[in-house]
């Protein structure tokens, strides 16, 4: 089982990682059909698995010089609070997250097949590196924060596709939103291990010894994923992402309602 979590993590972080997403938005589903991890573990063991995985990603980024920009900040305020509030939502409201599986695959859906349109538009849209209004980047980070707790995606898989939707490049949304799905699973996973503690009920706790084995071959496939984004031109990237968008969607909505 090891192995096969090994392999997974690797293979998943290697396409997500070049588009600023974990992997751990796909991990899931995995965790749940492939390796049998019982709910509510799955949640902080996705989360130690973005603790583990990401700074393969981030150390590529840090030689490139483009994990310092003011998006990371604002995605940080936002996605900080919101995991809190998400994981207590998770373990004492909604311990069945099937409601937010059937909202992010509505909002991932039209996202991820508009993104995939801009791709095959034969004049794409202009790039921009300033992004939508302080405000507005706050409250989305906010709300990718609290499904991040509740799921367990840390919340890049959501900002990522909406701010390269609003026409952001994705040199400056992959780092950001890595960074910031980091320092969020970080501080979920430890709210996860406080209510564990305190309600003395193990299944909240991450199962540490898988979460370790993703988060190792999610380490080496992110590295290589952050190599070779510099090799890929925009158009190849957004649609990577629009596709990724899509897949997960697909994959959350016919689980909910089958």
């Amino acid at each position: 089982m090891l192995t096969a979590a090994f392999g997974a993590g690797l293979l998943i972080s290697v396409v997500t990682t070049p588009v600023g997403v974990s992997g751990a938005v796909f991990l899931l589903p995995v965790q749940v059909s492939v390796l049998g991890v019982p709910s509510p573990s799955v949640t902080p063991t996705n989360l130690m698995f973005n603790l583990v995985s990401i700074p393969g990603a981030l150390a590529r980024y840090r030689r490139s010089g483009s994990l310092r920009s003011p998006l990371t900040r604002l995605l940080i305020a936002g996605t900080v609070p919101g995991v809190v509030v998400g994981a207590i939502v998770r373990v004492v409201v909604l311990p069945d997250p099937r409601p937010f599986k059937l909202i992010v695959g509505a909002l991932l859906l039209p996202l991820g097949a508009w993104l995939l349109l801009q791709t095959r538009a034969s004049r794409p849209r202009r790039q921009t590196t300033d992004g939508p209004d302080r405000r507005v980047v706050v409250a989305l980070a906010l709300a990718a924060g609290l499904v991040g707790g509740v799921y367990g995606i840390g919340g890049g898989s959501l900002l990522s596709p909406i701010l390269v939707g609003r026409g952001m490049v994705t040199a400056v949304v992959a780092p950001a939103a890595l960074t910031s799905t980091f320092i969020t699973s970080g501080v979920g996973a430890v709210t996860f291990i406080v209510l564990a503690v305190a309600t003395g009920d193990s299944t909240i706790a991450p199962i540490w010894l898988l979460g370790l084995a993703l988060g190792l071959g999610g380490l080496i496939g992110g590295y290589l994923g952050a190599h070779y984004r510099s090799l890929m031109p925009e158009r190849a990237l957004k649609g990577v992402l629009g596709i990724l968008a899509v897949a997960t969607a697909a994959l959350y909505l016919v689980e909910v309602l089958a």
